[in-house]
């Protein structure tokens, strides 16, 4: 499976701040949407970055609430990657796990065409492995 027929069934909506916002924006956006990260674009609308939920929560513990009113851009990890629409889940999969990233932004060139989360990674395979484990009951009782 590519990731491509993810984000057809997923939708390809992306909840994105610039990198100059505060960090309280940015809660508010992951709490208003039910989301656990943003992707992060520079003053161009260029991706940079996903802020996710744990980077919150380390800014908290490093700078306490005050933290809140810091941009963006100060809160950012260097973890970013990104891949293209035609990447198979295994190798998604791999990506995510080696670079330890939980969102990964999909592009073609500079157009975002979506972010694929773990979750819908792990929601993806177990379709995978259903759908086998059926056709292989269907041979079966064939």
């Amino acid at each position: 499976m590519i990731v491509d027929a993810i984000l057809r069934s997923k939708g390809r909506d992306v909840i994105t701040i610039r990198e100059m916002a505060t960090l309280e924006e940015a809660a508010r956006l992951l709490d208003s949407h039910a989301i656990g990260a943003l992707l992060v674009e520079d003053g161009a609308g260029r991706p940079i970055a996903v802020l996710s939920e744990r980077d919150l929560v380390r800014e908290m513990a490093l700078h306490g609430a005050a933290c809140l009113q810091r941009p963006v851009a100060q809160a950012l990890t260097q973890a970013f990657v990104v891949a293209g629409r035609d990447i198979q889940l295994n190798a998604l999969m791999v990506l995510m796990t080696e670079r330890r990233v939980r969102h990964v932004p999909i592009l073609e060139g500079e157009q975002l065409l979506g972010i694929i989360s773990i979750g819908d990674v792990v929601k993806a395979k177990i379709a995978e492995m259903e759908a086998e484990t059926a056709a292989l009951q269907a041979y079966i009782r064939s």
